[in-house]
């Protein structure tokens, strides 16, 4: 498996994530201030679609993945304490989730 990059569906799947992004900016936007968009994207055991949905939308603030361990080193008060940060300095705030992050 290591030298497969992409498998069949991927794109789709990364396509379709990024309208669901582009979705949820378009909703925090409207909601302002304090306006929260979250998507939770599928990825129980790999963040990869979540991780280059949030690369190829360009306008996510946050994107939580199960390879990297952010929660369980430094807590859901880190996430809120970054998510109220960005929300005083632009209004709002899109947070995307890969269903298995924050699990071991």
């Amino acid at each position: 498996m290591g030298v497969i990059d992409t498998s069949f569906g991927f794109n789709s799947a990364v396509e379709a994530a990024t309208k669901a992004i582009l979705s949820a900016v378009t909703e925090a936007e409207c909601n302002k201030p304090n306006g929260i968009g979250i998507v939770k994207l599928m990825g129980r055991h790999a963040g990869y679609i979540a991780c280059h949905a949030t690369l190829a939308s360009r306008q996510v603030d946050l994107c939580l993945i199960n390879e990297d361990p952010f929660l369980e080193r430094n807590g859901p008060e880190a996430v809120g304490k970054y998510i109220d940060e960005t929300l005083n300095k632009q209004g709002h705030a899109v947070i995307v989730v890969a269903e298995g992050a924050g699990s071991k």
